[in-house]
């Protein structure tokens, strides 16, 4: 589709209607000044000066609703002047309607960038954009356009897909143009020759702008710690619900001792490095394992307040939900029948969850692809996430707090396997279906969400020392 340089304007075939963008309230200061406010997590104030009393008038019409340029002329004098300031700071609503019927509605996230002249190219629609239903109609947004284009009628849809979409001349012009200013039509091949935009996958990008800075700051969206389903669904409890099979009670190593005789942080952090293979001839005990999880991710206690149950760990966790779980796939483990178990963090027990099998291979032969090895593992810790201890208190933001908490638990884990003398490598990737089907669970509840492979050190394979590699101040 080409754009062609239009005024906005009201014409026979539509008429454009304004109001505040929802969510927005007016103050006077000591001074008489008007500020126009947004409430959340990040403040948006700003001052538009003393208004005469038919200034604030059409405020005060632009609050109540939608209202045209000319609802708002009536004995006012020079309306434009405060609608262009309104516009330019993203303060104002735009609705395009087609007679009395609502065609779509330009809903700013962020005061809009200057306009340029765009010559005539084709325009095609952002590969950040998505569309998406809401109530009654449509949502088209990106995670790099200034505004959200809320589509009331179906026809125009089709616009996007490249189809005539069966509306009139005008209204298709102004559409698309409106399409353009706000960031989700783009020239054909911009993006894609852009360093900086060829260089992101949409759901990365999406990913990265909202788990940052909420539902782009408009309007109802809660950002944080909102407690948003707060008496809407139960909490899920700090413990996970046991598998059937009998416990495995694990070796618990002394505190007191290590604490005088361990390896010094400095000396792990130091030391610390990726090793993917392991030594079969003398495979990690049952022991070592247990001395591993239990320094990793033991829970210490837990405590209620407020009618929510919270844990303590080795390693923190937002809001103290603790919501990783650890589930050791053994290939090879003195002491320990091979298979998948879970580690009953409150317990410091483990139970079998899936016998040696096909899912079982899955996740060990995942393992040494993703860590370009031959051999597969010894021991892979697979950590998922019960979702529902985090989605139920955080907004935007809580699959962002579960992955930090993925890379908190990696580091606790090399130091630790560093200070036993064990090979320790985290990985980036993992078969998360394989997990799913070999503990039968709701991926929409748990799912993985980290991979650790772990195992004896082979013989010979001594800690470098790095001292002498490192830059000279």
């Amino acid at each position: 589709m080409r754009s062609s340089p239009v005024n906005v304007a009201t014409t026979s075939e539509y008429t454009e209607m304004f109001q505040l963008r929802p969510g927005v309230f007016s103050a006077r200061s000591a001074t008489e000044e008007v500020h126009l406010v947004r409430w959340q997590l990040w403040q948006h104030d700003e001052s538009f000066g003393k208004l005469s009393e038919d200034q604030a008038r059409a405020l005060e019409r632009l609050a109540a609703g939608p209202c045209s340029a000319m609802d708002l002329s009536q004995g006012v004098d020079e309306p434009a002047p405060l609608v262009r300031a309104l516009r330019a700071g993203g303060w104002l609503t735009t609705i395009v309607y087609e007679g009395d019927r609502a065609l779509y509605t330009v809903l700013p996230l962020d005061p809009p960038p200057a306009e340029t002249v765009t010559s005539e190219c084709e325009l095609v629609l952002s590969r950040f954009a998505v569309m998406r239903r809401e109530g009654d109609g449509l949502v088209v947004e990106s995670p790099v356009a200034w505004a959200q284009m809320h589509i009331h009628d179906p026809q125009l849809a089709a616009i996007l897909m490249g189809a005539d979409g069966g509306s009139a001349s005008g209204v298709r012009t102004r559409f698309e143009k409106d399409l353009r200013l706000s960031g989700l039509l783009v020239p054909a091949g911009s993006e894609e020759t852009n360093p900086a935009s060829s260089q992101w996958r949409s759901h990365e990008l999406w990913f990265h702008q909202r788990s940052r800075r909420g539902n782009g700051g408009y309007f109802g969206a809660g950002y944080g710690r909102t407690q948003w389903a707060h008496g809407a669904m139960d909490l899920l409890p700090a413990r996970r619900t046991s598998f059937s099979a009998p416990a495995i009670e694990l070796y618990r190593p002394e505190l007191a001792a290590l604490r005088l005789e361990d390896t010094t942080l400095t000396t792990a952090v130091e030391e610390r490095r990726s090793v993917r293979v392991h030594d079969d001839t003398s495979p990690m005990t049952a022991d070592q394992l247990g001395e591993f999880l239990f320094r990793c991710a033991r829970v210490r206690g837990t405590f209620v307040a407020d009618g929510i149950e919270y844990a303590s760990r080795p390693l923190p966790s937002g809001g103290g939900v603790a919501e990783l779980e650890l589930y050791p796939v053994v290939r090879q483990v003195e002491g320990l029948a091979p298979g998948m178990y879970h580690y009953d963090s409150h317990a410091h027990q483990l139970r079998m969850a899936r016998g040696p099998g096909h899912e079982v291979t899955r996740l060990l032969r995942t393992a040494a692809h993703t860590a370009v090895v031959q051999t597969r593992p010894q021991v892979l810790i697979v950590i998922s996430a019960r979702f529902g201890r985090l989605m139920r208190t955080y907004e935007e933001m809580p699959y962002s707090i579960v992955l930090k908490h993925v890379g908190v638990l990696y580091q606790t884990m090399y130091l630790v396997a560093t200070a036993m003398g064990l090979a320790p490598c985290g990985l980036g990737g993992g078969d998360a279906a394989a997990f799913t089907a070999a503990i039968g669970a709701d991926p929409l509840m748990e799912a993985s969400v980290g991979e650790f492979m772990l195992g004896s050190r082979p013989p010979g394979d001594e800690y470098r020392d790095t001292s002498a590699h490192e830059p000279a101040e």
